[in-house]
């Protein structure tokens, strides 16, 4: 039975922050079923990818016998049958990844609602906080093991040299299984940043505050803060963090504490890094510094390399030698 967590948030909006967050069995309610139930097969969905990209292997052999023997037609066959269903993978997760993005918009659109404070919002609708959490908890994830997958870019870099080759040459690729230009491109930007999965929600976020100019940006940047705080002092105080039923929780609560405040900064006008940001920045760093290196080391260089504002002039000296690879 899991456990339910007492969360308290710094007083962001004057409401004490004082809840319970319930990341592992929270509910939802008549009104947000509907929602939930849409969110939660997108849910679903992103563990089989998870699964499927852990399991990625890669045509690497095969592509270095290919570029070995280039005049060998039989390698050169062995090499594109085993890369085509790799690549119809490489397409299944770009493809989520704009499911992804639709259901972080309309958790957002709810979460950041007009009528409640961010602390109240995050405490009523727990249901659909968690699954704001877990979307966020997928994204790091899939981000930790793209990063350590070379696999992945090669692959694909060879798939397209080779269809290039086969269109100059007017020979057929099998046309159930090609990427077509337009897809392939929009697939080669996706996986050529370090992070693509922070990088396509980083985005969406920013999108999600320009598509909705009515909506004031302090509603999806404090619900976005709160949600930081939560995660901290959860994972600073003993006696909320000796209630969790497994380390993986911590695991969970760590990587939804970056994502968020990644997408904070990209989408707060001075970033997260600012001395008057509502983000502790310095408490969060030192939660990050005080797990095992090996479990951190991903999240740290999502912090390093993938926030908008951590170079600016405004940030103080001690937050970017906290953040300097040791």
């Amino acid at each position: 039975m899991g456990n339910l967590i007492k969360v308290l948030t710094r007083d962001i909006d004057n409401n004490g922050g004082n809840f319970f967050l319930d990341f592992e069995n929270a509910q939802p309610s008549l009104s947000e079923t509907a929602l939930w139930e849409e969110v939660n097969g997108v849910l679903l969905e992103a563990r089989v990818v998870l699964q499927q990209l852990q399991e990625y292997r890669g045509a690497g052999d095969e592509i270095r016998q290919a570029i070995q023997s280039p005049g060998v037609q039989g390698v050169q066959e062995k090499a594109w049958s085993a890369v085509v269903p790799l690549v119809g993978k490489l397409k299944t997760f770009f493809v989520f990844s704009q499911k992804l993005e639709g259901s972080l918009r309309l958790l957002l659109g709810v979460l950041t609602s007009s009528g409640s404070s961010p602390t109240q919002q995050l405490e009523q609708k727990q249901a659909l906080a968690r699954q704001f959490a877990h979307i966020l908890h997928f994204t790091l994830r899939f981000d930790e093991l793209k990063m350590t997958n070379p696999a992945i870019q090669n692959d694909f870099s060879y798939y397209r040299r080779t269809i290039s080759r086969m269109r100059i040459n007017n020979l057929a690729a099998d046309e159930g299984n090609e990427v077509n230009n337009e897809l392939a491109n929009r697939m080669s930007l996706f996986y050529a940043s370090a992070t693509p999965m922070l990088k396509t929600l980083s985005d969406a976020t920013s999108k999600f505050v320009s598509d909705n100019p009515d909506l004031p940006i302090e509603n999806t940047t404090d619900c976005l803060s709160t949600m930081a705080s939560v995660c901290k002092v959860m994972l600073e105080t003993p006696e909320y963090r000796t209630r969790f039923a497994s380390e993986e929780t911590v695991l969970f609560c760590l990587r939804v504490m970056v994502g968020v405040i990644i997408l904070y900064d990209h989408v707060h006008p001075a970033g997260a890094f600012i001395k008057t940001s509502n983000i502790d920045m310095k408490g969060c760093i030192r939660v990050l510094k005080d797990q095992p290196p090996s479990s951190v080391e991903g999240l740290l260089n999502a912090l390093r390399y993938t926030t908008k504002h951590l170079n600016d002039e405004a940030t103080s000296k001690q937050i970017k030698t906290l953040l300097q690879p040791n």
